[in-house]
């Protein structure tokens, strides 16, 4: 009989040869069994050895194990992972993993290099997701929570398991009777998502029954919106010219303004990327800057926006104020 967890994969397309981001735990162990089964001589295994925890080399020693008995290649990608002081682990651990996923070595097994990558997401960490981006005062790109497709770095990557949840994922694994480890670190209420995961999930599903179809429809929605305010921002960022000049700005409302700035600073890379108070202060120098002599640098991000004559330039290590022209 058909599962959840069968008919996700029955509809999941990727293009081939395909990488599998490989843990070892339950969700990424069912993943890649049933991408090897399906695709026999097409698949990867990657396994991220981050080196936080002293159980890491028995997990890189159980994905080898599986992988001979699939017969699927393993590269294991070691990294430094460790945060930068007020930066959050698990931020630091995922971009460390997106790095690995950007420069795989070639794979002489493979008819092909891999352009693809199936990550093991599944429906509770949609869940997640979503609830931490709400209580980050997130905008619409944090609501609309994980995209099931995503190109980050010339690489396409997919999460077939959006619509299948952890418990749906560990029976098809029992009914396959197949084995998976455990990540201590999964239970350790320092992490946001851990405590999620033990206390509000819970706590929800007491009062509202099943709440993950309901929230990735939420998210779908926030999705879509947020797609809609990227053409306009697009429109309007091609109306003002790249970078934009400040008369074209002060043109718009306060808004779509903003609007633009974010999806321009996007564009610049995730160290442009403003909070919502350097936002707020930008917005309101353009608003002020009603003569040629009037100065712009703010912080934005990890660099700094600064006005350059007619436009604004970000830079990555800010530059000293200088006089506009």
């Amino acid at each position: 009989m058909s599962t959840v967890f069968d008919d996700a994969m029955a509809r999941f397309a990727p293009e081939l040869p395909l990488a599998v981001g490989f843990s070892g735990g339950a969700d990424s162990t069912a993943l890649l069994v049933a991408c090897a089964r399906r695709w026999p001589g097409q698949v990867l295994a990657v396994h991220v050895h981050h080196g936080l925890q002293a159980a890491a080399d028995d997990f890189e020693h159980h994905c080898a194990d599986l992988c001979r008995q699939l017969g699927v290649p393993l590269q294991v990608h070691r990294v430094d992972a460790r945060a930068a002081p007020g930066d959050s682990p698990e931020d630091a651990a995922r971009q460390a993993r997106y790095a690995v996923f950007g420069a795989l070595r070639p794979e002489p097994s493979l008819p092909a290099p891999v352009r693809c990558v199936a990550l093991a997401h599944h429906a509770d960490d949609q869940v997640e997701t979503l609830l931490l981006a709400l209580s980050r005062g997130a905008g619409l790109p944090g609501l609309a929570a994980m995209p099931a497709r995503m190109v980050r770095g010339g690489m396409v990557f997919h999460r077939p398991l959006l619509d299948v949840t952890a418990a749906q994922i560990r029976d098809w694994l029992r009914a396959q009777k197949l084995s998976w480890i455990e990540d201590p670190s999964n239970g350790d209420a320092r992490y946001t998502r851990n405590r999620i995961r033990a206390e509000v999930l819970p706590a929800l599903e007491r009062a509202f029954g099943p709440v993950h179809a309901t929230f990735a429809r939420s998210a779908a929605h926030a999705a879509q919106a947020q797609q809609l305010l990227a053409e306009v921002a697009a429109g309007d960022l091609a109306a003002a010219g790249d970078p934009p000049r400040i008369a074209a700005l002060r043109q718009l409302s306060r808004a779509r303004r903003a609007n633009l700035l974010r999806h321009w600073l996007a564009a610049q890379g995730d160290a442009a990327r403003p909070s919502a108070v350097q936002m707020e202060a930008l917005l309101d120098q353009i608003e002020a800057c009603r003569t040629r002599g009037h100065r712009i640098h703010l912080k934005a991000g990890r660099g700094a926006v600064q006005r350059d004559g007619e436009v604004l330039r970000w830079y990555n290590c800010p530059p000293l104020p200088k006089a506009s022209r």
